[in-house]
């Protein structure tokens, strides 16, 4: 009688790293889909080429380190860290910006580092600081949401595609007639020259809670983002953490001094911060590992974002905020790593 013999894991993964991936860009679809009525279709060639250059990069990496490319293509983790970049790109980008960002995103911080489950750092966000260091005009683009009562010129796709690939408005129009401030860089800007919160909010921009037209795309990233939650792709205590490290001192700091200080719901509902909480603090590789660990790690992140916001340079600061802990995940699983039962902390098993 023969036996067949296998070697170990003997056991087959519930879920595969492909499979993962599928259901992180089907929970983005309906924001990508509110982006776009609200910002019009730029995103969609933002995220085209940032496609493109992720996949491309991720192909020419393999190809250097003499493996086979399809391993890596076959995973979609280069499509997910294009989505994500897209998303925080404006609708209105030169594609060498979008192309910067997405081989640094791919070739720099995720191959350099030893390509998926190595990379140290969340490789959208580290695209993203690039451009904003290398390009701070072009991501200062934004245009006003597609609402009927803001004066706003509305470009056609034939003219998003011109200046996609040319970086070059129609003669007949200026970067004042179709670019706003962003409502974080509106209520920045306001609260530093001494107007009031509420003075701030008379701006047509501002919607109920956060920015007009944002708040919409952060209803349906949280959809998509409790639907990962459902189905156990997420942990809780990353969203938890992001939204705690937030929302606490920007409460506490607006019962202190309304009229000084902008509201948690604006926090909450403009920027990326649902985005950040749902998608981009979550990344399994560059995350805390211990459930106490992602709970630090959220709250840090949170906490981060609103001190940028608050006293920092820059109008959202989710970037940076996830780059630094991604510095300090390493401490963060050493401190709460479980312990061994019948072992100290600092204890080897025989």
């Amino acid at each position: 009688m023969e036996f067949t013999r296998s070697e170990a894991p003997y056991l087959a993964p519930r879920a595969d790293v492909a499979a993962t991936m599928l259901q992180v860009l089907a929970a983005l679809v309906p924001a990508a889909l509110a982006h776009v009525w609200y910002f019009g279709p730029g995103f969609l060639f933002n995220l085209i080429i940032a496609s493109l250059f992720c996949i491309g990069g991720e192909a020419m990496m393999m190809h250097l380190r003499g493996r086979a490319p399809e391993t890596a293509l076959a995973d979609y983790s280069a499509l997910v860290t294009a989505t994500l970049l897209a998303f925080c790109l404006p609708s209105l980008t030169p594609w060498w910006v979008t192309a910067t960002g997405s081989l640094f995103a791919i070739v720099v911080a995720k191959h350099l580092y030893g390509g998926i489950g190595f990379n140290i750092f969340n490789p959208a966000m580290a695209g993203y600081v690039v451009i904003l260091v290398a390009f701070p005009m072009e991501v200062n683009l934004w245009v006003a949401p597609r609402m009927g009562d803001i004066d706003y010129v509305h470009l056609t796709m034939l003219q998003t595609v011109t200046y996609t690939l040319t970086g070059s408005l129609p003669d007949a129009l200026t970067f004042d007639a179709i670019s706003r401030a962003t409502p974080l860089d509106a209520m920045q800007s306001g609260l530093r020259t001494m107007h009031t919160f509420a003075e701030v909010r008379t701006n047509p921009l501002m919607g109920d809670f956060g920015g007009r037209g944002w708040e919409w795309i952060g209803n349906f990233v949280a959809i998509g983002g409790f639907w990962l939650l459902v189905k156990k792709i997420i942990r809780w205590q990353i969203p938890t953490g992001v939204f705690a490290g937030l929302l606490i001192p920007a409460g506490l700091m607006y019962i202190i001094s309304p009229g000084a200080n902008a509201s948690p719901g604006f926090h909450l509902f403009s920027g990326a911060t649902i985005l950040c909480a749902f998608f981009i603090a979550t990344d399994p590789v560059s995350a805390a590992t211990s459930p106490k660990g992602r709970l630090i790690y959220g709250v840090g992140i949170g906490f981060l974002v609103y001190c940028i916001r608050k006293w920092g340079s820059y109008a959202d600061g989710v970037a940076f905020a996830v780059l630094l802990m991604n510095m300090a995940t390493p401490a963060i699983d050493y401190v709460t790593r479980p312990r061994i039962v019948g072992h100290g902390r600092d204890s080897t098993p025989p």
